[in-house]
């Protein structure tokens, strides 16, 4: 698609030209689109599941059955977090736990640290 687009493989464009145009299916501004920024956040906060919130960082991963683990890196209001994320059971969605330096926590909400330090989280997924 890249010799029709005449465009970077990697980039959304603002426009691509129509049927009308001499043009047709060249691709213009590439650089100049706030879609990737929104990709982005549809990435990082609704299919990994990592959403800053005003009080921590909340997981809750949708992803597909057949991805069994990923690991994101994530600052965050002053600290590092290296999160990985498991699904042996292969589920869409559910957080069954979430371990914090070690440490279990409750629920899916990681607290604020503000320390300058880097925080390792695991994140079990499957039905609790």
């Amino acid at each position: 698609i890249v010799h029709i687009h005449k465009a970077e493989p990697y980039v959304y464009a603002q426009t691509i030209a129509g049927p009308a145009s001499k043009y047709f299916g060249m691709a213009r501004n590439s650089w100049l689109t706030g879609t990737a920024s929104w990709m982005f956040v549809a990435l990082t906060q609704w299919i990994l599941g990592v959403r800053p919130t005003y009080d921590g960082l909340i997981i809750d991963p949708c992803i597909p059955r057949n991805w069994s683990y990923f690991k994101m890196i994530r600052k965050f209001r002053g600290a590092t977090y290296v999160i990985e994320v498991k699904n042996e059971e292969h589920v869409n969605r559910g957080v069954k736990q979430i371990y914090v330096d070690g440490k279990p926590i409750e629920g899916n909400k990681i607290p604020i640290f503000n320390d300058n330090k880097v925080h390792n989280v695991l994140v079990i997924m499957g039905n609790k």
